[in-house]
């Protein structure tokens, strides 16, 4: 991983001042992204009636695997099928990003890295390196913030989760 980790960081310390100046609206991108990918994670599980223990393992589906069952582990889900979960969506992600973005016609080489590791962490991270290293610099920061905002915050989806079946019908 060393190699691979310097590999993300080194275009991310060259837009150093660049990204102290865009700090508060990079937070607000990855808090609405994070938050956006597990809620409808959720949603989408609940309503097609999945258990509580799948849900659990569904919430971090885009962190990064070992996080991602770490993370589904302390809400009381699977922690291997939590692994599935995030390599899917990074795989579909990394897969489906440039039609997608063509398609929104989202031309920014950081606007699709961030949205990328946001969503589809270290092989979306990977695949916008690939691309462009503007997009692979804020694909790496999206992993890493994503990483961080999901371990500080999805406990609070816990909550969430318990009162998932109190609200079907």
């Amino acid at each position: 991983l060393g190699p691979a980790v310097v590999a993300l960081a080194w275009p991310l310390w060259q837009r150093g001042a660049e990204l102290r100046r865009r700090w508060l609206a990079v937070l607000a991108a990855a808090l609405v992204g994070g938050s956006a990918a597990a809620g409808s994670a959720l949603l989408a599980g609940w309503a097609l009636g999945l258990p509580l223990p799948v849900l659990a393992s569904l919430a971090p589906k885009s962190v990064t695997a070992p996080v991602a069952m770490g993370i589904a582990e302390q809400l009381g889900g699977i922690p291997a099928l939590a692994a599935v979960f995030a390599v899917l969506t990074g795989l579909v992600g990394a897969l489906l990003a440039k039609p997608l973005f063509d398609l929104l016609r989202i031309r920014q080489p950081e606007v699709r890295g961030f949205a990328l590791g946001t969503v589809s962490h270290g092989i979306g991270a990977a695949r916008a390196m690939q691309v462009q290293p503007a997009a692979g610099a804020y694909a790496a920061l999206a992993l890493g913030l994503q990483v961080l905002l999901a371990s500080l915050l999805m406990p609070f989806v816990s909550l969430l989760i318990g009162a998932l079946p109190a609200l079907r019908p």
